[in-house]
């Protein structure tokens, strides 16, 4: 059994853009779906494709809480922003640490979405061929 592997262009990767727009949830209907009905299985899901921890976004929930009963404010989502630039940063996508934070701080579904929508673009499709059966059963 031969295994070809395709993968999605990448188009040009001088500084592409977000292939949805942060408010374009709906845009893809699956994902947005599962951001609302499930936003922290789709945070998990996020960091899977892109090759953390799934348990990863689980910090954004528990972080403040517990950082609150030491007397430390946290505002700042650590595992989203993180995941947030580190797409941003491996696709070579536009945009800067303030927007990235952002977006992490007051759109944290759209973000979640959006992030999702980038990396199910680059998901790579594996095709299995039996090309050599095929031969060999016409030898």
């Amino acid at each position: 059994v031969t295994s070809i592997l395709f993968t999605k262009e990448k188009g040009p990767m001088a500084g592409e853009d977000w292939n949805s727009g942060l408010f374009s949830c709906c845009d893809d209907i699956k994902s947005c779906c599962y951001g609302f009905w499930c936003c922290p299985c789709l945070a998990c899901t996020v960091s899977g494709l892109f090759g953390q921890n799934r348990c990863l976004p689980l910090c954004d929930i528990c972080s403040p809480a517990v950082m609150s009963a030491f007397g430390i404010p946290l505002c700042v989502p650590p595992a989203g922003l993180a995941l947030r630039v580190g797409i941003r940063q491996k696709y070579e996508i536009k945009g800067s640490l303030f927007r990235d934070i952002f977006a992490s701080c007051f759109c944290v579904w759209c973000s979640w979405c959006q992030m999702h929508c980038k990396l199910k673009e680059h998901i790579p499709v594996v095709c299995y061929s039996s090309l050599n059966t095929i031969y060999s059963s016409l030898i």
